[in-house]
């Protein structure tokens, strides 16, 4: 091949990556349009009045944020109380969860027992079942122990999460070799001491990535809390939004219905960046160890 020939190769060459470069870029800002789009919407919304909203879509700010805020907080809903609820059911259960999940997968992974494989597929069975299938029988159980409208039902059950257990587990299998255990035992670690001080450490990117989802999940839960608690003081965001949203029509503002959203997300985008760091970290060290 000639030296012209194998220029033009190049230069396609280069002009096929850039092309793909460039569609790439279009995508992914367009896809990040229509993520943060509806945030747009949603805070732009916040600012208006219920008779603005109805008029349709602006994107110009209103100027009716104060006086939203204002009438939520002082309306009939707990918002604080609710907010605080929320905080502390999601954050126990994504600490309770994370951390017995990946204990959990942590036996599975180091020791050799008999019923193994079976309790691995146990396990993963269990994950095929959807809450609403059990939420009878749970209900009926915990109002036999006493422990309705208390959030011991919405935080406990989350110690076993078959999902998180998996992933960590999954991840495991990739970043923590025998040989760690192994050297560790030999040099006079003992087991808790093992799993808190060198597995938990190498398990970070997959913990922060398990503990957003499940503080997620748990933040936006509406059906179990809505079944377990009754007094306005105990209940979470999701249902005082939709106990705001339900309101007869006189009283029904959509302005406040928004600034509620609003208000309620703030947590979530919070914990988000604060993990997100390791998010990035376990899929580069996941593409480095496959």
């Amino acid at each position: 091949m000639s030296n012209e020939a194998k220029n033009k190769n190049k230069i396609n060459a280069g002009l096929s990556i850039h092309a793909r470069r460039f569609l790439a870029y279009v995508v992914l800002i367009f896809l990040s349009f229509l993520c943060l789009f509806w945030f747009y919407v949603l805070f732009i919304n916040a600012t208006r009045t219920h008779a603005e909203i109805q008029t349709g879509f602006s994107f110009i700010p209103g100027g009716n944020f104060l006086t939203n805020w204002k009438n939520l907080i002082n309306g009939t809903q707990p918002i604080i109380s609710g907010m605080l609820n929320s905080i502390l059911i999601s954050s126990l259960c994504a600490l309770l969860s994370t951390y017995f999940s990946t204990m959990t997968a942590y036996a599975i992974h180091v020791y050799d027992f008999k019923g193994k494989k079976f309790m691995f597929a146990f396990i993963l069975a269990i994950m095929m079942i959807p809450t609403q299938v059990t939420a009878l029988g749970f209900i009926r159980f915990m109002d036999k122990l006493h422990l309705m409208n208390t959030f011991i039902p919405l935080i406990v059950p989350t110690v076993a999460a078959p999902i998180t257990f998996y992933y960590m587990k999954q991840y495991m299998e990739s970043t923590l070799p025998l040989s760690i255990i192994e050297a560790a035992r030999i040099d006079g670690s003992g087991e808790f001491r093992t799993f808190n001080q060198i597995v938990l450490p190498l398990m970070k990117p997959a913990i922060a990535v398990q503990a957003i989802f499940t503080f997620v999940s748990n933040w936006n839960n509406y059906f179990m809390p809505a079944l377990i608690l009754k007094d306005d003081k105990m209940k979470t965001l999701p249902i005082l939004i939709a106990q705001l949203r339900s309101a007869d029509w006189l009283k029904f503002d959509m302005g406040q219905v928004y600034m509620m959203i609003a208000f309620s997300i703030f947590p979530v985008i919070i914990v988000y960046i604060c993990l997100s760091k390791y998010i990035v970290q376990g899929v580069a060290l996941g593409s480095v160890k496959g």
